[in-house]
């Protein structure tokens, strides 16, 4: 006998990345409510969870949160993320209302402190893989690239959040010339400028892309770094351990300690109570309506039923069991027939009049 598991597909969103996002490409003038609370970060990460919930069709789906600036990363390396302006308010104070979206749609999401939103979706990555899961993972960071794999489809926005390149393997090799296990290595020799990681100065993607073709990989291309001619052989040989530093930082963690597994990510019907209730908070009334729309089967349905014993019965049996009419006279009996649909209502759908005779 042949067991089939069913089919798992879980998708990942990292919700700072592509809020972030949102937040910039909507303007928040044309995104707030009628108190003057900013929603433009909000509107545009729940616009692209619809599309993407609709379009990918996922039986698991969670989202991971940065908690801080303060990560391993930037406690070995001070001047991580240095660049990036201070976070504005008006975007920090949408997070909650974010989360509360996501507890209305029954969508789990978790943070680490000292851990990043990719780092939460490497681990649970990893484990849905071990597992034999489809992944599909939605960031705007690009060091998941290095997640992607047969079993691991990364959608990454490219204008605001709402166009997306879909990148298998075969993608990532085309556009950065290594495959997705080499990401991170090309990455730490041409550095990452929204990370402020410098690379080696005079070393742009193809030239990386061509050691690590020849030498393998980075450990490759360090073991023979004295092979290296050129100009371009003595930066990188001067800037090493810059290298070797971003190696280690670009890295995603992929065994953290969660306080969920894949099987607590598995999609669940929303409340739509509560999602009226926030929607009409945020006053997102537009978009509450194409989420309804999109998800026909979220309507609410009669749950439980219920069971439904009858017996066909005969003339005769209707006199003996309802009785007779005194001298022949015939005596009503009604049988109701009632059916409630899939909305809820209640609808009389026949009433049947039998006349008992006395035969004798």
């Amino acid at each position: 006998m042949v067991v089939r598991l069913p089919c798992v597909k879980l998708l990942l969103l990292d919700g700072h990345s592509l809020a972030y996002r949102a937040f910039f490409a909507l303007p928040a003038e044309n995104f707030s409510t009628s108190t003057g609370q900013n929603t433009n970060a909000v509107y545009g990460f729940t616009a692209m969870l619809i599309n993407v919930l609709r379009d990918e069709a996922p039986t698991h789906v969670g989202v991971a949160f940065d908690i801080s600036r303060k990560t391993f990363r930037a406690a070995e390396y001070p001047e991580y993320k240095a660049g990036r302006s201070a976070t504005p308010t008006e975007f920090s104070g949408q997070l909650p209302l974010l989360r509360e979206v996501l507890d209305a749609l029954r969508i789990r999401h978790v943070g680490i402190e000292g851990f990043e939103a990719d780092d939460v979706i490497a681990t649970l990555t990893h484990r849905a893989v071990e597992q034999g899961h489809e992944v599909v993972i939605c960031t705007g960071d690009r060091d998941a690239f290095q997640l992607v794999s047969d079993k691991v489809t990364l959608l990454y926005p490219v204008r605001g959040v709402s166009e997306v390149w879909r990148m298998d393997p075969a993608a990532v090799t085309e556009k950065y010339l290594v495959p997705p296990e080499r990401y991170s290595d090309l990455a730490a020799l041409v550095g990452e400028s929204s990370d402020n990681l410098p690379g080696v100065p005079g070393v742009g993607p193809k030239t990386a892309a061509k050691w690590l073709g020849q030498y393998g990989d980075l450990a490759g291309v360090v073991a023979h770094v004295d092979e290296i001619k050129g100009k371009a052989g003595e930066n990188l040989r001067e800037h090493l351990d810059g290298v070797l530093r971003n190696r280690r930082l670009n890295r995603l963690v992929d065994d953290l300690e969660l306080p969920l597994s894949v099987d607590d990510l598995e999609r669940q019907s929303w409340d739509r109570e509560e999602v009226h209730q926030v929607f009409d908070g945020l006053e997102f009334r537009v978009l509450r309506e194409r989420l309804f729309q999109t998800f026909e089967v979220e309507k609410d349905e009669v749950e439980g039923g219920f069971d439904l014993e009858g017996e066909v019965f005969t003339a005769d049996d209707l006199v003996v069991r309802f009785g007779d009419g005194a001298e022949g006279r015939r005596v009503p009996h009604g049988v109701v027939v009632v059916v409630a649909n899939a909305g809820g209502a209640v609808d009389v759908t026949n009433v049947t009049t039998f006349g008992a005779v006395n035969t004798d």
